[in-house]
C-alpha cells in the first residue's frame, strides 16, 4: 500500500512539475531555452497591441455572426447603427454562398473551432501532451499558424497584487503571474471555478455577458481559450509560442465581451481588464504541440 501511494504521488508530481513555478525556476540554469530576454518590461511585445486587438475582434465578430440567431436579446440593447452593421456583415458573409432554405440552420452547423479555422486559417485544441506524464497539452489540429499570430488566450480570474488568492492557489498549477505582479487563475476546477462563475454572474448586465465562462465546460464558445494547458518548453522541445499581456481597451465592443475568457476578481470600472495571449514565435504546422516560455528575463 505505501509503495502504491508513493508511486501515485510521484506520477502526480511528474505532471505537476511542468507548471510548478519554483521547480521551473530552480531548473532554469539547466534549461536556458525556457528563457526569453527582453530589454525592458514595456518592450515585452512580440506583436503590437493593435494587432492583438485586431485578431480578437476578427475572431469574436465571426463567432457573433455565427451565433446571430441567438443574439436577439443582445441586439435589442444595441444602437441601430451597430445592429445594421452586423446585418450588413452577415449579408456580405453569405454573398456567393448557396444558402439553405433556413439560414439559421446553416449557421448552426459551424462549430467554434471551425469558425477559428475559417477566420485565421488554423484551429487549436486540448489533447494528451507529447511530454511524458505532463497531462494535457494544446495542439494545432488543423491548418498552419503563421509566425506572429495570436494562437490562444490564457483564461481565468484576474487578481491584482493586493487581492486574496491564497486558498485558490493551494495545489493550483494554473496561476499565471504577469510582469507587474497581476495574477490570472486559469484553473477550471474547485474553488477557482466557483470564484470565476460568481464574478461572471456579478458583472452580467441582463442579457449582456461581460465575459465567457464556457471554458470551464467541455462546450467552449471561444476556441482560443485553451492557453492554460500549454506546457513549458524543454531542452528537447523549443518554445514555439510566448505569452504577451494585453489590456482590453475601453472601446472594446460590449456585444463581443461575451467571448473574453477573463474577468476581474474585484469589480473596478477604472482599471482595464488584463488578458494574456500566446503568440507564435515561428510558423507552427498542423499536428504540432504548443510549448511556451514561462519566464521572461528583463535585462
Amino acid at each position: 500500500m505505501p509503495s502504491r501511494l508513493l508511486r501515485g504521488l510521484w506520477q502526480r508530481w511528474r505532471r505537476y512539475k511542468y507548471r510548478f513555478v519554483p521547480w521551473i525556476a530552480l531548473n532554469l540554469s539547466h534549461n536556458p531555452r525556457t528563457l526569453r530576454y527582453v530589454p525592458e518590461e514595456s518592450k515585452d511585445k512580440v506583436i503590437s497591441d493593435e494587432d492583438v486587438l485586431g485578431t480578437l475582434l476578427k475572431v469574436f465578430q465571426a463567432l457573433f455572426l455565427n451565433d446571430f440567431n441567438k443574439q436577439s436579446e443582445i441586439l435589442t440593447m444595441l444602437p441601430e447603427s451597430v445592429k445594421s452593421k452586423y446585418q450588413d456583415l452577415l449579408a456580405v458573409e453569405h454573398q456567393g454562398v448557396k444558402l439553405l432554405e433556413n439560414r439559421h440552420q446553416q449557421q448552426s452547423t459551424f462549430k467554434p473551432e471551425e469558425i477559428l479555422y475559417k477566420t485565421l486559417g488554423f484551429s487549436v485544441a486540448q489533447a494528451t501532451s507529447s511530454l511524458i506524464s505532463a497531462g494535457k497539452g494544446v495542439f494545432v489540429t488543423k491548418g498552419l499558424v503563421p509566425k506572429g499570430a495570436v494562437v490562444s488566450m490564457y483564461p481565468g480570474t484576474v487578481y491584482q497584487k493586493y487581492e486574496p488568492i491564497f486558498f485558490q492557489s493551494i495545489g493550483n498549477p494554473f496561476i499565471f503571474r504577469c510582469l507587474d505582479g497581476v495574477l490570472i487563475d486559469g484553473n477550471d476546477k474547485g474553488i477557482s471555478k466557483v470564484v470565476y462563475r460568481s464574478c461572471n454572474g456579478r458583472d452580467r448586465l441582463g442579457p449582456l455577458k461581460m465575459s465567457d465562462s464556457t471554458w470551464l465546460t467541455s462546450e467552449i464558445h471561444n476556441p482560443l481559450a485553451v492557453g492554460q494547458y500549454v506546457n513549458n518548453c524543454s531542452n528537447d522541445r523549443a518554445a514555439n509560442v510566448c505569452y504577451q499581456e494585453f489590456d482590453v481597451p475601453a472601446v472594446f465592443p460590449i456585444e463581443l465581451k461575451q467571448y473574453l475568457p477573463n474577468i476581474a476578481y474585484s469589480y473596478d470600472k477604472q482599471s482595464p481588464l488584463r488578458c494574456v495571449v500566446l503568440v507564435a514565435l515561428r510558423d507552427i504546422n498542423q499536428g504540432e504541440e504548443l510549448f511556451s516560455n514561462y519566464y521572461t528575463i528583463v535585462s
